[in-house]
């Protein structure tokens, strides 16, 4: 004979509903990393087209282009890692706003130089923002890290 009980029984399945959304710093890390990643592969297989479309600026020279893509990619990958690792996210997310930092002051230097002039300022403006949202995702990420 069986027995029936009268307690509840969560069905199988639900048990993904309970678990805590991403925090915000998880999901800007994955969306950096994205960002990274993508502009990497983009310089690295067509360095000509990165240049047309994103980087105006200068002679056309493949090698230093792909040379970026080397660092964008690092950087992509230090903080797919930071996704999983939180003792990576704030040295990781550090070296990333002053990465975007130092590339918004060059852009800063060489805003009139764009052709068409308006990408020197798009550039600088949108780096520029993204440098100020990767400071807050530090900051976020140094609060979640205090006991």
């Amino acid at each position: 004979m069986h027995r029936v009980s009268a307690a509840y029984e969560q069905p199988a399945g639900t048990q993904a509903l309970q678990d805590p959304a991403p925090s915000v710093v998880t999901v800007g890390l994955i969306a950096f990393a994205v960002i990274q990643i993508g502009l990497a592969l983009f310089m690295a297989v067509s360095p000509h087209a990165f240049y047309t479309a994103v980087g105006p600026f200068g002679a056309f020279n493949p090698h230093y282009i792909r040379d970026v893509a080397s660092f964008y990619g690092a950087i992509g990958i230090g903080l797919t890692i930071a996704v999983n690792r939180v003792s990576w996210r704030v040295p990781v997310l550090a070296l990333t706003t002053i990465q975007y930092a130092l590339h918004s002051v060059n852009h800063l230097i060489d805003i009139g130089s764009a052709r068409p002039a308006w990408n020197g300022y798009f550039d600088f403006f949108s780096l520029a923002a993204a440098t100020m949202l990767l400071a807050w995702l530090w900051r976020a990420a140094a609060q979640e890290a205090r006991p």
